[in-house]
């Protein structure tokens, strides 16, 4: 059964680095909503709308739709967006049932608070048409609180912790000592 892992976070608490390398380590599908929104910027689709503010959630539309295709097919996929309300979280758990898959919610924070900023301040974007936000659209950002359960993980003790601990999450079996037989 594949697992839907619907990574959420503000913008540089690091997520599109876990969900890269979380991907790799779980052998899972990496679908960035960044990618297909600067995408659809460059293809000039969302001016001819009207702006973003007429097809706000054109991305996380696309990205639904390739996740259904990734786990319809079995593979597992690591969805890598900032997710900051009920309704697009909503949309996530859908996407999961649809696809046969096992949700795993995964809010992604940088509890240094020095260090989060460094990042948003520090990043230059890596795709055409897509403007990364300052700090200050970081911190005027609407972004709901969880009411149902959510893993957390902390970037601020590295990614390759993050990693670990997701992993531990998906197979907590495979997490514990195993005894020494005699």
């Amino acid at each position: 059964m594949p697992t839907l892992i619907a990574l959420s976070g503000l913008p540089g608490v690091g997520k599109t680095t876990l969900a890269r390398r979380l991907s790799i380590a779980i052998d899972a599908v990496h679908v960035r909503v960044d990618t297909i929104e600067a995408a659809l910027t460059t293809s000039g689709i969302v001016d001819l709308a009207g702006g973003w503010s007429a097809v706000p959630d054109a991305g996380y539309r696309g990205a639904y739709a390739i996740a259904l295709d990734h786990l319809a097919a079995g593979h597992s996929v690591v969805a890598d967006s900032v997710n900051p309300l009920a309704i697009t979280r909503e949309a996530w758990a859908r996407c999961a049932t649809t696809g046969q898959a096992t949700l795993v919610d995964v809010e992604v924070i940088c509890s240094d608070r020095a260090l989060h900023r460094r990042r948003v301040e520090a990043r230059t974007s890596d795709l055409e048409g897509l403007t990364v936000p300052t700090w200050q659209q970081v911190e005027e950002r609407t972004y709901e609180c969880w009411d149902t359960a959510v893993l957390r993980i902390d970037t601020a003790a590295g990614i390759d912790h993050a990693v670990r601990q997701i992993k531990a999450a998906l197979n907590p079996a495979e997490d514990t000592p195993r005894r020494r037989r005699k």
